[in-house]
């Protein structure tokens, strides 16, 4: 229950150290953070000249809204791939790259997950700000269905939260998974709807891409932003009952692996 309880309990701490991990990102850089509006923002360029332009994607149902509603919806899918590609990125090295909280002194070690993920949420937050600001100007609009966009990052949250404190205590043992993370979540954004829905998929194939973490939140966002839709509610939560399973194995993991992090390290 104490492990369970952390997040209430070290609140202050992982403020703290959440906030250093953010202002300290992009301290001494001429934009400062404005590089987290402004990254997304040349990705989705360059994605939208890939797919949109040189090699066109059409998007079933939606072939006569043009470009700009492709580049929007594939900007979606990057804001929800990006918070995984941020969070599980880091994860092998989390603990390895501060021995010091291992060795010297009594530090609550699952914080450094939530730390991680509250960093990530934050530049999610802002991408996701662009998308819902440019779509109301210049796409579908505003509709109260985008109330419901913090239901479907909660779950999503959980998950990840839970893979990364599996992998950050794996890492600790394994270190070649700082090498196999990231074509993995290389795997995660094209063989998931980041650049296609799941209908252009082969039908056969449809089922299997349920499995990726991505694909029920992506979809969601899409439906509730550009459809005016409310999300799937269902479907929701049968992936909420998934993310909780990973939360609780994922905390469970690393509870048992710290105990030898320090031999190790």
């Amino acid at each position: 229950m104490q492990t369970l309880t952390h997040p209430w309990r070290h609140q202050s701490l992982i403020r703290i150290l959440t906030w250093r991990e953010v202002s300290g990102r992009y301290r001494g850089s001429l934009l400062g953070s404005f590089w987290t509006l402004l990254t997304p923002l040349l990705l989705l360029c360059v994605y939208t000249l890939v797919f949109g332009v040189v090699a066109p994607t059409r998007w079933p149902g939606a072939e006569d809204q043009g470009i700009g509603m492709f580049a929007l919806r594939l900007l979606a899918g990057m804001v929800v791939h990006g918070l995984l590609a941020e969070t599980l990125s880091r994860a092998p090295t989390l603990i390895t790259s501060q021995p010091n909280y291992v060795n010297k002194i009594v530090f609550p070690l699952e914080t450094l997950g939530w730390v991680n993920l509250f960093t990530g949420l934050f530049h999610t937050a802002m991408a996701l700000a662009v998308l819902v600001l440019l779509n109301g100007v210049l796409g579908t609009g505003f509709d109260l269905t985008l109330l419901a966009l913090p239901v479907i990052f909660l779950p999503y949250a959980l998950l990840l939260i839970g893979l990364v404190w599996l992998v950050a205590a794996l890492g600790v043992y394994l270190r070649d998974l700082v090498q196999l993370i990231g074509p993995l979540i290389m795997v995660t954004m094209f063989l998931g709807p980041v650049f296609y829905p799941r209908s252009a998929m082969p039908a056969a194939a449809q089922p299997w891409l349920a499995l990726n973490p991505i694909t029920v939140p992506v979809e969601q966002v899409r439906r509730v932003v550009f459809e005016s839709r409310w999300p799937q509610w269902e479907i929701l939560a049968q992936y909420a009952l998934v993310a909780l399973a990973v939360y609780l194995f994922g905390l469970w993991a690393f509870t048992k692996l710290k105990k030898g992090f320090a031999d190790v390290l």
